[in-house]
This record gives structure tokens, C-alpha cells and sequence, in this order.
């Protein structure tokens, strides 16, 4: 358990989605509950666009993203966003001491060199030779038929100017809790002040929507709320979002004069081994940590949930054990973006508690209820589609 002996707060977070860009444009669509999702560009699958971006803003040379696929521009951007909204973009000095860790995956396949193999290996007198000429020949230096995962750090870098420590984790949504755990451990034990912490993903890929397709994880032909795709409809709809946070020791930002906006109080993570009950058992376990903490009547669920079973009907199992806390799956808006899934959410819970509410529900099964409670704290989930679990608690700085 990442127990902090320092106070950690959100100084910063730069979010975007289909929802648009920063905490107003996502508060406000979010209250509107009207999800965007796109259920013809990729047919038959379900994918949540990102919303249109002006990529000059935060990345303002050409050449910086001409080097970059989507998912980098994606995150870079968004990083760019978490920096200013701390008020430290441009700070030198703090910039040079500031940590990083990114939750990243493989990176984006170049298809035409994907497509080409296809059509020429089968031609090929010698498919091997023609296979390694074509890798040789065909891929720039940055790919290993995708890119590498440190890529997104390192552009961070050299358009933001982070350069403290840097870490890189790989694992889909596991990831994107450990990037949070750990940095929180970290600046709890006084080993680092303030970090960078987050990720980005571009679910707009027919690669990927292929691959994650034939393990049956896809929602397809119709789009659903997360909690209604029960039944054998089970599956998460892809989305390109990206999401960081500036996360900082309370006597570090003080000094400094910067302004919390919530306070990262737990950050707990498991690994079970998927068979039927673990799910349940091991947020239990990972609740018992943090329980005593929770103030029934001012605290509430944002729930990760991806979709796709039966991961999400055990996580809805877990739920129904804490009926007096209200749920929301932000996934039903936002849809699935793996590695940054649990940095987003920690997002929206902190732009929900400076609202001190929640948004409606988006939900026709009865897990989710309206509430009026007024709102100090958030229990954020993270249940990977296949592996990892997490809870973390966000709180309301008065």
C-alpha cells in the first residue's frame, strides 16, 4: 500500500477526449450526459473520437510533430495542458528537478509497411530474406514494427523540458496504476517533490480495434453504457484521450505558492489471477485498506470499468457491496483508453470535487443513482479488461 507520510497533492492535471480539452470542456459535457461515441467510422466497432485539437498550442514546432504518431502528439499535448494548469510550464529550474513516469504501450504499427509485407510475403521466393529486407529497409529507426514505449517521455522532454528522473511502464491499465502508485510513494518518502504522471492512447487504429477483436474484448454495432453491455454484449469501445497530472509534496507546492486542487490521500494495487471471485475478492482486500478513511454521505465511486466481462460484472459485484456510495463509470463517456484509463479518472474525480458534485448518471440498470450529496471525497476504481486492479482516494482540500 502507497502510505504517505508526506501529503501528496494535484497541483495540475491536463486532460483530453471526446469530451474536448481541460476540466471545463469534460465538466461540461459530462453534466450535458450525452456520450460521444462513433459507431460508423470503424464499423462494426464502437470508438470514442478524439475531440479536434490544435496540436500548435502545446506542441508549437512542426518538426517536433511530424516526428510523432498520434498517440504521442496525444500525450505530449496533454502533458503540455498539466504543466500550465500547475503553473510551472517554463520554469527552468523546477522543470529540471521534476519527475516522470508514463504509462505507455507499444506504440503505433506502421500499416502501410504492415500492408505491403502482406501483399509481397506471398509472392516472395524467399519469404524470410524478403521479410527481413522489407524490416531493414521499410522501418525507421524509432520502430520495432511499432514504436518504442519511451517515446512519449522523451518527447515530453524535449518540447516541455522535463528532465528530473524518468520512468516508463508498460502493462495496459496496470500501468497507468502503478505510474500513479508509485509516484505517490515516491513523493510521500521525501524521494522525489513533484512528478509529471500519466499517459495517453489513440484507440482510432484498426490494428489495434483487430487485435483486441479477436480476444473478444470489443463492443460492437451499437453503443451501450458501460454498465448495460451484459449478456454476452460485453466489451469496451476504444478511445483516444490523454491524461496527466502534476503531482507534488503539500510543503513543496506551499513554497512555492501553487494552488492544490485535491489531495491524493491512498493509491492501492493488485494482481489477481482472473479466476472466477478473484476480481471481487481483491478490491475487497484493497477496501479494507483505505475504509476507515471514506466519509459515507460525502464520498462517492468513479468507477474505470472497461466493459468487457467478465472483469466488469465483478467489479459490479463489488459494488453492490457499497450501495451508499454513488457510482459513476466514466468509461460510458469516455470509453476505454487503457494505460491512462486511471490517470483520467483521477482527473475527473478532482475536477468533480471542485465542483463538490457528481455528474448524472449514465446508466438504466440501477447501479448508478442520482445524489445531491455534497461531494469532499472520490473512490477511483481500476480493473484492467485482463489484469490488475487498483482503488485510489481523492480528496477535497477545504
Amino acid at each position: 500500500m502507497a502510505k504517505s507520510a508526506r501529503e501528496v497533492w494535484i497541483t495540475g492535471i491536463g486532460i483530453v477526449s471526446c469530451l474536448g480539452e481541460g476540466p471545463d470542456a469534460h465538466w461540461h459535457k459530462l453534466m450535458d450526459a450525452h456520450p460521444n461515441a462513433d459507431t460508423t467510422a470503424f464499423a462494426p466497432f464502437v470508438v470514442h473520437p478524439l475531440a479536434p485539437i490544435n496540436f500548435d498550442a502545446q506542441i508549437p514546432k512542426k518538426g517536433d510533430q511530424r516526428q510523432m504518431e498520434n498517440w504521442q502528439r496525444i500525450g505530449t499535448y496533454a502533458a503540455g495542458l498539466a504543466l500550465d494548469s500547475a503553473g510551472v510550464k517554463g520554469n527552468t529550474d523546477l522543470l529540471s528537478r521534476m519527475d516522470m513516469i508514463v504509462a505507455a504501450g507499444g506504440g503505433e504499427r506502421d500499416l502501410t509497411v504492415d500492408s505491403n509485407i502482406l501483399s509481397g510475403i506471398t509472392r516472395a521466393t524467399n519469404p524470410a530474406a524478403f521479410l527481413n529486407e522489407r524490416l531493414m529497409s521499410d522501418l525507421r529507426p524509432t520502430l520495432f514494427l511499432a514504436q518504442l514505449s519511451n517515446l512519449l517521455a522523451g518527447n515530453i522532454s524535449i518540447v516541455h523540458g522535463v528532465t528530473g528522473s524518468s520512468r516508463t511502464f508498460m502493462g495496459e491499465e496496470s500501468a497507468g496504476i502503478d505510474a500513479v502508485r508509485i509516484a505517490h510513494a515516491r513523493i510521500g518518502a521525501g524521494q522525489s517533490d513533484i512528478a509529471l504522471v500519466g499517459g495517453s492512447y489513440n484507440g482510432e487504429r484498426p490494428d489495434l480495434l483487430m487485435l483486441y477483436d479477436f480476444a473478444g474484448f470489443m463492443l460492437k454495432d451499437k453503443y451501450e453504457p458501460v454498465w448495460e453491455r451484459g449478456n454476452g454484449k460485453g466489451g469496451f469501445a476504444l478511445a483516444s484521450f490523454g491524461a496527466f497530472l502534476v503531482m507534488e509534496a503539500r510543503d513543496h507546492a506551499e513554497k512555492r505558492g501553487a494552488k492544490p486542487l485535491s489531495r491524493l490521500t491512498v493509491v492501492v494495487a493488485d494482481r489477481t489471477n482472473r479466476e472466477p471471485g478473484t476480481v471481487v475478492q481483491a478490491l475487497s482486500r484493497l477496501w479494507d485498506k483505505l475504509k476507515e478513511k471514506v466519509k459515507v454521505g460525502h464520498a462517492a465511486i468513479l468507477s474505470g470499468a472497461t466493459g468487457a466481462n467478465p472483469a466488469t460484472a465483478e467489479e459490479r459485484q463489488f459494488l453492490e457491496l457499497h450501495t451508499d456510495l454513488a457510482v459513476r463509470a466514466t468509461g460510458s463517456y469516455l470509453g476505454h483508453g487503457l494505460e491512462p484509463q486511471f490517470p483520467m479518472n483521477i482527473a475527473l474525480a478532482t475536477v468533480a470535487l471542485g465542483h463538490g458534485s457528481l455528474f448524472p448518471p449514465c446508466d438504466s440498470t440501477g447501479l448508478e443513482r442520482s445524489t445531491t450529496e455534497d461531494l469532499t471525497q472520490v473512490l477511483v476504481t481500476g480493473v484492467g479488461h485482463w489484469r490488475g486492479e487498483g482503488l485510489a482516494l481523492v480528496e477535497r482540500i477545504d
